[in-house]
């Protein structure tokens, strides 16, 4: 009976989707990101999804910040087993958690081998846990994301229509691309029109294309809103404060695709009207 007991469990885990981590970076403020990642974060936990947010940057204005998860009980800890897993993990509300990779990311580099190397186990437990796992990450001097295992994930850049931060998008592709290889990118245009975001993006593919090999995909836009600070100011969510808004309209359909996307086994390109990618 237990071995039968064990291969069911082996076919369930070999037919079950496999779990999303997307991967964020921006080129925008900090605090503008981390405002667009806990709205994103909300609006996929009212789609029925079993969120975890995870802190990669542990900076004054990151999510964990935002969100008061604690520097002191963190992924690492429970790597060296200093912490269990539900210390480290703080509830936000039904269906979306936040923790904290380590309480100093930016030395993640200097541990020792196996710590690095059980941090990356505990890492793989909490996204199999969850139906969609976010990081707000940041890539070091080395061109390197906290984790290896992040350059496997579908890493997005959020950029706005200012030509200063669509060159810092594309500076971040280009480092990113110099080391891992050619691979595709997410972009996500924020406080723009649908005009203005497909004009960024089409910008941003076809100079990728030209000198980079690397496609890119619009991922969505959100509107500029005055609601998403109103509702910062509150302490919630745009989408709770403030339902029928542009800014909660769009966060709910970009939630829509990426719990969709979530629950099946397409990447960013192939999901039918959610990656576009420029014909050139």
């Amino acid at each position: 009976m237990a071995s039968f007991d064990q291969a069911e469990g082996l076919r369930r885990l070999l037919e079950s989707p496999k779990p999303r981590v997307l991967t964020f970076l921006s080129a925008l403020k900090e605090e503008e990101k981390s405002g667009m990642l806990i709205n994103l974060g909300a609006s996929l936990a009212r789609q029925g999804m079993q969120v975890l947010m995870i802190d990669a940057k542990s900076s004054q204005n990151s999510i964990g910040a935002w969100l008061n998860a604690s520097a002191e009980q963190t992924l690492l800890d429970v790597a060296q087993q200093q912490r269990t897993m539900k210390e480290a993990i703080k509830v936000i509300s039904s269906g979306l958690s936040v923790t904290m990779l380590s309480k100093y990311s930016a030395g993640l580099g200097r541990l020792p081998a196996e710590n690095f190397r059980s941090l990356s186990r505990v890492f793989d437990v909490v996204v199999n846990r969850s139906d969609l796992v976010i990081v707000d990450s940041e890539i070091d001097a080395n061109d390197a994301f906290p984790l290896a295992s992040l350059d496997e994930s579908e890493i997005v850049i959020q950029v706005s229509a200012n030509p200063m931060t669509i060159k810092a998008a594309y500076g971040l592709i280009k480092r990113v691309n110099n080391r891992i290889g050619r691979r595709s990118y997410g972009i996500l245009v924020s406080g723009v029109t649908e005009k203005q975001a497909m004009l960024v993006y089409s910008n941003m593919a076809q100079a990728a294309n030209r000198y980079l090999a690397v496609p890119l995909n619009f991922v969505g836009y959100l509107p500029e809103d005055d609601h998403m600070k109103k509702a910062a100011y509150l302490g919630r969510s745009v989408i709770d404060a403030f339902p029928l808004t542009g800014a909660s309209l769009a966060f709910s359909l970009l939630a829509q695709q990426f719990a969709l996307k979530a629950r099946s086994t397409f990447t960013l390109q192939q999901m039918p009207g959610f990656g576009v990618p420029l014909e050139i």
